[in-house]
């Protein structure tokens, strides 16, 4: 009982600080993902240099790396910057290749490989939330900031998170990827989606920005990809032999463990929302 307290306790305040922050302003929403984003990243940096014989990793440098990709993106997406905003990003991806040559570690390709893996699956994804947060109006010369897109991502997880959660626990009997996560079930994974694509509806009906067609098609996209990031943070923690990649969040693990699925439903998402502007 007391871990579902602290757990219950945990998920609501964390629900009220992510909405809260995304939907008050522009500098609330990059403030918190600038700093989950540098949080998350320095966690796997840890966690690999726990877990993984030889690795290790340059915490400060790859946790810089996130931080700026963020705020490079965020500048480059409200046309604060222009493209050479990104010089310093590549100079420090340099500077991780070029300073395993003198560090004298272990193992240095794993360094590299953990190093750029830090960068291509937590840092891109965060700094990618600007993209569908920040619209240009070319015939206005102007950039609004929109938070119903990055929010709808996260609504859209946690509705299948929990329809999931519920459908699988009442119906689940056939198991949907054994191998790496035991609990999942085709059933509760169906059950979750339905109820995302049935939220989708009440979204297209008070924000018609885009059609229902439209808002079905994103949630579809955050359902599915976002079951795979799960998938994928689970084979990364089988793989390193741990169960919660942190403890930064009372019964709920670490930063991973709470945005794992974001971080394949984000590009999937970007994605998506580009691909209907080819047709």
């Amino acid at each position: 009982m007391n871990n579902l307290a602290q757990r219950t306790i945990t998920g609501v305040l964390f629900v009220v600080l992510v909405v809260g922050c995304i939907l008050y302003a522009p500098i609330s929403f990059g403030t918190l993902f600038l700093a989950v984003s540098a949080l998350t990243t320095y966690e796997l940096g840890l966690l690999v240099n726990k877990r993984v014989a030889g690795a290790n990793v340059n915490r400060p440098i790859t946790m810089l790396g996130s931080a700026y990709l963020f705020l490079a993106v965020m500048a480059f997406c409200i046309d604060t910057a222009g493209s050479k905003v990104f010089i310093p990003y590549l100079l420090l991806l340099m500077y991780l290749f070029i300073s395993e040559l003198y560090l004298k570690k272990e193992s240095p390709v794993l360094n590299w490989a953990y190093s750029m893996l830090s960068q291509l699956y937590v840092g891109l994804p965060f700094a990618l939330l600007n993209v569908l947060a920040f619209h240009a109006d070319v015939e206005a010369g102007e950039v609004s900031y929109n938070p119903i897109l990055p929010l709808s991502i996260f609504i859209f997880l946690w509705l299948n998170d929990t329809g999931a959660y519920c459908f699988g626990s009442l119906l689940g009997k056939h198991r949907l990827f054994e191998r790496i996560s035991p609990k999942k079930s085709w059933e509760g994974s169906i059950g979750g989606g339905v109820v995302a694509i049935v939220v989708s509806f009440v979204l297209a009906y008070f924000f018609p920005f885009m059609s229902v067609p439209a808002w079905v098609g994103l949630a579809l996209t955050v359902v599915v990809f976002g079951t795979w990031g799960d998938l994928t943070e689970s084979l990364l923690k089988r793989q390193l032999g741990v169960k919660d990649s942190g403890n930064i969040l009372p019964g709920h693990g670490g930063m991973l463990d709470r945005f794992d699925s974001a971080l394949m439903a984000i590009p999937a998402a970007v994605v998506y929302l580009y691909a209907l502007t080819w047709f």
